[in-house]
């Protein structure tokens, strides 16, 4: 069973030294973290001892970044005390959001290849007619 921890308690931890986050309702200490994290510990910092899930999910972490959250994962929010505007089950994760992603990615890469090459052809068409 896990640790439910009250905002206040989460609050307390919002240092360099003990940084604890809430990220969708669930609470993370990333004080080893900090140094590791790609985007820089101030990143981090900036949500320390608050809920960072729109920050997080903002972002688009990778698979590895999700997996390393879970390694930093120390309890629950309690979320009696939560504000409706603030409640951290507000936004939705999806598990395939990467893959979608990655999908994107691909379609405007090919495209982005796919367009110039047609005009070129069409171009170079033309230009051996004439």
């Amino acid at each position: 069973m896990s640790k439910v921890f009250t905002l206040d308690e989460v609050a307390q931890h919002n240092s360099r030294e003990d940084c604890w986050l809430i990220i969708f309702g669930k609470v993370y200490d990333a004080t080893k973290f900090l140094e590791e994290h790609p985007g820089g510990d101030e990143i981090i910092l900036k949500s320390t001892g608050k809920d960072a899930t729109a920050e997080f999910d903002d972002v688009g972490h990778s698979h590895e970044a999700w997996h390393i959250l879970g390694s930093l994962y120390v309890g629950d929010v309690d979320k009696s005390n939560i504000k409706t505007e603030y409640a951290p089950t507000k936004l939705q994760l999806d598990p395939n959001r990467n893959k979608q992603d990655k999908t994107k990615a691909f379609i405007i890469k090919f495209f982005q290849f796919l367009v110039p090459f047609i005009i070129l052809n069409v171009a170079f068409a033309f230009y051996s007619k004439s």
